[in-house]
């Protein structure tokens, strides 16, 4: 099973998305919404992005809602 972290804001449209997608396909994720956890934001200015979502699947990043990157992580 991947160990899934997603980023969200709680205005954001994508985030949704991706949330929905995830749990459509059965995946367990750790939600950190950067508008309310300081600690979260910190942490996606780290990796250098300033906009949501963005999934950390087993390490790797995906910016953004995008399906078939999602996918292919996951398919690992």
């Amino acid at each position: 099973m991947a160990n899934v972290t997603v980023y969200t804001s709680n205005t954001c449209p994508y985030c949704v998305s991706a949330k929905d997608y995830l749990k459509e396909k059965g995946i367990d994720y750790t939600e950190k919404n950067v508008q309310t956890d300081k600690d979260a934001r910190k942490e996606l200015m780290a990796m250098g992005h300033m906009g949501v979502p963005v999934l950390v699947i087993d390490g790797e990043e995906v910016v953004g809602f995008d399906k078939e990157k999602i996918d292919t992580l996951l398919a690992k």
